[in-house]
């Protein structure tokens, strides 16, 4: 029985305690049934018609809170929460707030889905320890919760993402085997939002990575991007002046859209070709650019919004889900470009 059904339960059986008190002694009892707030339904039983009270249909409510939808990658994501939740579940209400980029807001933005009685919470957390605690209010208030993408330092329901560890070490002997021939050389990290899962997996693993089997290969700048093109390629600017021709070899940044941003510093710079870069996502825009020879590699990285609506439904119905569900990732490059261009977001 879903919080609001017990909230309205309530509801009932005080006004039949209040009208039973007030009652009118001298014309018999009056009784207030549910019957008075809704219809009743009238069902067949063996020994004749029994009439039965239940609560007032509920909508199922799925809540969705975005940590920030100002990319191509989470808008993508936040679409196909929308599309796929209405579609696997048609009678459900779909919820969707956007934190921003700021953590107190998205925090806010739980809060409130928790005061809502949503039956379901997906969370895509700005960072694991800022949104942490939303997310345990949430579990402590009975609500399932999943997270897609980014994880937080809690028990969830599930987590559904690929695995950013892999990615991060793929990424790296990729960077040191394939690039730079095993022989060394200089990268130059553009990370993604601080604190957040896949940006801690995708720098920690891929440094690790590096340490243990290419010593040789020294990252000489990292800087967060935020994630987003725009401080990607204010940051490759400022690299472009510190670092002249030959004094680089690889930019590694932590997705496609601050991969495109590093390309776009160095084109208007007027140095292509003079390191290779790799992102993460899967973005077309990015696979169009490996294709074309501009970008040497992408990592595919489903957002998990499809996913998260199945186990959603499931959840619904009654059905139990795993707790981790580990996603694939496809390695892009100018080996196989081709065969992805246009299967990307």
């Amino acid at each position: 029985m879903s919080k609001r059904t017990i909230r309205w339960v309530v509801v009932v059986l005080l006004f039949g305690l209040i009208a039973a008190a007030c009652g009118d002694s001298g014309s018999g009892d009056t009784t207030t049934t549910a019957a008075d707030v809704e219809e009743p339904t009238t069902t067949a039983g063996g020994g004749g018609e029994t009439t039965t009270t239940g609560a007032p249909d509920e909508p199922v409510l799925i809540g969705f809170s975005q940590a920030n939808n100002g990319d191509v990658w989470r808008i993508n994501q936040t679409n196909n929460v929308q599309d796929t939740c209405s579609a696997l579940m048609p009678e459900a209400e779909v919820v969707v707030t956007d934190g921003q980029g700021d953590a107190a807001k998205q925090s806010a933005d739980v809060d409130d889905m928790i005061s809502q009685g949503v039956d379901v919470l997906l969370l895509t957390p700005l960072t694991a320890e800022e949104l942490t605690p939303a997310a345990q209010r949430a579990l402590d208030a009975g609500i399932p919760v999943i997270t897609l993408d980014r994880s937080v330092n809690a028990e969830v329901t599930q987590h559904i993402g690929a695995d950013n560890k892999l990615i991060g070490r793929t990424a790296a002997q990729f960077v040191a085997e394939t690039l730079l021939g095993g022989e060394g050389g200089k990268v130059i990290e553009i990370q993604g939002v601080l604190g957040a899962s896949a940006t801690t997996d995708r720098h920690d693993d891929f440094v690790a990575y590096l340490e243990e089997n290419h010593p040789d290969v020294e990252i000489v700048a990292s800087e967060s991007g935020e994630y987003r093109r725009e401080e990607a390629l204010t940051f490759m600017d400022d690299m472009l002046q510190r670092f002249g021709p030959g004094e680089f070899d690889v930019v590694y940044t932590h997705n496609d859209e601050m991969a495109l941003g590093a390309l776009q510093s160095i084109k208007q710079a007027d140095r292509l070709g003079e390191a290779d870069i790799v992102g993460i996502d899967g973005q077309n825009e990015a696979i169009d650019a490996i294709a074309a020879g501009e970008l040497a590699a992408t990592f595919t990285y489903d957002n998990a919004g499809k996913e998260a609506c199945e186990s959603a439904a499931k959840l619904i119905a009654g059905e139990s889900i795993d707790p981790v569900w580990v996603l694939e990732t496809n390695q892009i490059d100018q080996t196989n470009a081709e065969e992805w261009v246009g299967l990307g977001f």
